[in-house]
C-alpha cells in the first residue's frame, strides 16, 4: 500500500520547466541562481562556477532550479547550498547531454516531513496522539504519507510503516493520527518518536527532489541531499547516467541552519535512487543513502500486460506510455512465471482502451491496489517476429528500457524501511557495497508483477559486499508470475540466467543468508556467514542452511563458510 506519489511514478512522470530567485540569508544579498546559469549558457560558457553560499530559493512552476537542453557543460557548485522554500521539486535535469553538476547541497525549509513524540495511544493502537517538536512543520502541514515510528533510545525504526487514513489537527503542535489498521499487540508505545510527511506547496507540487529525464551521459557528483517530498534522485528515459559520491542522510544538528528541539530522524520520504526505463543503466559509485523511507536503489523498466495472444499478435495493455519500439528485443514473462525466449517487436498499433472483461481479470489479481482498480490503460495490437503462447495476464517489456549495464559499487546504504539494492535489469554488477540494517532484503534481484516493474536478470555479478543486521533475506534472487502470487508457486528455472554471488560477508542476518530461485546458471562461491540469526549456540555449522536454492539448474557452490 502506497500513496499518490507512488501511483504517479508507476503510470506517468510529469514534465515541466522552471526558474527561481534566491537570497543569501546570512547577508541578505539577492542572487538569481537560475539567471546566472542561463546567462552563462547563453554566453557559450562550458564551465559555470556558482559562487559559494546558502541560497533560499522560491520555485516557479513547481521547481526550484531547471537545467534543460544543455550540452557539454559542467556546473560547479562547490560550497553551494540550495534551500528549497516549498516542498516541491528541487532540481530538474531534462534532455541534457554530456552535462556534469558537481558539489550542490540541497535542503528544505520547511521540511517535507514533521517530527514529534507519541503522547497517547488508544487501546487498539489505531489512534495516536502526537506532540510535534519545535523547529518542525506545524500540524496543519502534516499529511497521511510515510508515517514511521522510531525507538527513542536507538533512534532506529520501531516497526513497519503505518498507513494513516486521517490526520486531525488539535492545535499547531498537536495532531491525532487515525490509522487504517492496528491492534493492541502492535509494537509502538507512548514515548516513541514519529515522522510523518508534511506539505507546503502554495505554487503547486512536483514530486521528488532531483528528477532527470531524457538525458545522455549526465553526471551528478558530490551532491548532498538532506530531504525530499518523495524520491531523492529519480531518473527515467536516461542513457548512461553516473551518480558519484552523492550522499543522502539525515542532517546532523550541528550543520542544520534551523534550530530544532530534536535532531532529524529521516532523510527522504521514499526511495533514494530510482531509475526507470534507462537505455544504459545508471552507475552509482561511492554513494550514501541512509534513513530514507523506502528503497536505497531501484533499477527497473515497465511491464505491459498481455490479455490475448494469437500466434505472433498480442493484445497488450500499456502501463503508462507504450515504450517498446519496432526492432526492440522484448522479454516475455508468462502468467505462470515461465520466461520465454526473447522476441523482437515488429510493430505496435493502438487498439482502443481496456475493456470491462480485462478490468474484471485485474480485480482477481494480487497487485498494487492502484493498478488493480484504477488502471485506465491504453490497449495496443503488438506484432512479434515469431509466434508465441502467452495466456492472459502474461507480461511483455522492452529489454532496451530496463537499465541493463548498470553498476552499483562502493556504496553505503542502510537503516531504511525497505530494500537496500533492488535490481530488475541485466548485464550489471553489485560490487563492494556496505549494507546495514535494511528492513527488507539487502540485495534483491527480482521482477515485480505486483508493480508491473520489469525485468528478469541475466549476467549479474553480486560480489564483495558486506551486509549486517538485515531483517529479511540478505541476498535474495527471486521470480514469481501473476499466477504464482495467488498460488505461492515460484517461477521455474530460466527466469534469471547466469547469476554469480561471490565473496560476500553476511553478519547477524536471518537464515538462509542467500536464497536463489528460478535461475539457470548459478554460482555461489566464497561467501562468509557470521553469527546468523536463529542459530543455537552449540549447533553444528554443517547443519546450518545458510544457502538455499529452489527451481535452479546448473548450480555450483564452493568455499562458502559459516563462522
Amino acid at each position: 500500500m502506497r500513496e499518490a506519489f507512488y501511483w504517479a511514478v508507476l503510470l506517468s512522470v510529469p514534465a515541466c520547466a522552471a526558474g527561481e530567485e534566491a537570497k543569501v540569508p546570512d547577508t541578505g544579498v539577492a542572487f538569481d541562481l537560475q539567471g546566472l546559469i542561463d546567462k552563462e549558457v547563453k554566453a557559450g560558457s562550458r564551465k559555470i562556477v556558482v559562487p559559494p553560499g546558502r541560497y533560499r530559493v522560491t520555485p516557479k512552476r513547481q521547481q526550484h532550479l531547471v537545467l534543460k537542453d544543455l550540452q557539454d557543460i559542467e556546473i560547479v557548485a562547490d560550497g553551494v547550498e540550495m534551500v528549497c522554500t516549498e516542498t516541491t521539486r528541487a532540481l530538474t535535469v531534462s534532455n541534457c547531454r554530456n552535462v556534469t553538476v558537481r558539489g550542490l547541497a540541497i535542503d528544505y525549509d520547511p521540511l517535507p516531513f514533521t517530527q514529534g513524540r507519541i503522547v497517547k495511544l488508544s487501546d487498539d493502537r489505531k489512534i495516536h496522539e502526537v506532540e510535534l517538536f519545535e523547529g518542525y512543520p506545524p500540524a496543519e502541514m502534516a499529511r497521511t504519507f510515510k508515517y514511521e515510528i522510531f525507538k527513542p533510545d536507538t533512534r532506529t525504526l520501531r516497526c513497519e510503516d503505518h498507513y494513516p487514513k486521517k490526520v486531525e489537527v488539535i492545535d499547531p503542535r498537536h495532531i491525532r493520527i487515525i490509522n487504517a489498521g492496528g491492534s493492541a499487540k502492535d509494537a509502538e508505545q507512548a514515548g516513541d518518536l514519529i515522522v510523518i510527511g508534511a506539505e507546503y506547496t502554495p505554487h503547486g507540487n512536483a514530486g521528488h527532489a532531483v528528477e532527470c529525464s531524457g538525458n545522455v551521459n549526465v553526471r551528478l557528483e558530490n551532491i548532498d541531499l538532506y530531504a525530499s517530498n518523495c524520491f531523492g534522485f529519480l531518473e527515467y528515459n536516461c542513457d548512461g547516467s553516473t551518480y558519484q559520491r552523492c550522499r543522502i542522510d539525515r542532517r546532523p544538528p550541528e550543520s542544520d541552519p534551523v534550530k530544532r528541539a530534536d535532531p532529524r530522524l529521516r532523510s527522504l520520504n521514499a526511495d533514494a535512487f530510482h531509475s526507470k526505463h534507462a537505455v544504459k543503466g545508471p552507475a552509482y559509485i561511492e554513494c550514501v543513502a541512509r534513513f530514507m523511507g523506502d528503497d536505497a536503489v531501484n533499477i527497473c523498466g515497465d511491464y505491459h500486460m498481455v490479455t490475448a495472444c494469437n500466434g505472433a499478435e498480442l493484445r497488450v495493455l500499456a502501463k503508462g506510455s507504450m515504450n517498446i519500439a519496432a526492432g526492440d528485443q522484448v522479454e516475455l514473462f508468462a502468467y505462470d512465471g515461465k520466461r520465454l525466449p526473447d522476441a523482437k517487436l515488429a510493430k505496435a498499433e493502438r487498439d482502443g482502451k481496456i475493456t470491462d472483461a480485462e478490468k474484471a481479470f485485474l480485480l482477481k489479481q494480487r497487485m498494487d491496489e492502484g493498478i488493480r482498480t484504477k488502471w485506465n490503460a491504453d490497449a495496443y495490437k503488438v506484432t512479434l517476429d515469431r509466434a508465441v503462447e502467452l495466456p492472459m495476464g502474461s507480461l511483455i517489456a522492452s529489454a532496451r528500457r530496463m537499465g541493463n549495464g548498470f553498476v552499483v559499487q562502493g556504496c553505503d546504504f542502510g537503516f531504511n524501511r525497505s530494500r537496500g539494492i533492488l535490481i530488475k535489469a541485466s548485464d550489471g554488477k553489485v560490487v563492494g557495497n556496505k549494507l546495514t540494517g535494511n528492513w527488507g532484503p539487502a540485495i534483491l534481484v527480482s521482477p515485480e508483477y505486483w508493480w508491473l516493474e520489469s525485468g528478469s536478470s541475466n549476467n549479474v555479478e553480486i560480489r564483495d559486499n558486506t551486509i549486517s543486521g538485515c531483517r529479511a533475506r540478505p541476498i535474495l534472487v527471486h521470480a514469481q508470475g501473476g499466477q504464482g502470487l495467488i498460488s505461492g508457486k515460484l517461477a521455474p528455472a530460466g527466469a534469471h540466467n547466469n547469476i554469480a554471488i561471490l565473496n560476500n560477508t553476511i553478519s547477524d542476518c536471518p537464515l538462509p543468508n542467500i536464497e536463489v530461485t528460478s535461475t539457470e546458471g548459478l554460482r555461489i562461491e566464497g561467501n562468509t556467514f557470521r553469527t546468523p540469526k536463529g542459530v543455537k549456540p552449540d549447533q553444528d555449522p554443517a547443519t546450518i542452511e545458510a544457502v538455499k536454492t529452489v527451481n535452479c539448474a546448473q548450480v555450483t557452490t564452493d568455499g562458502n563458510a559459516v563462522k
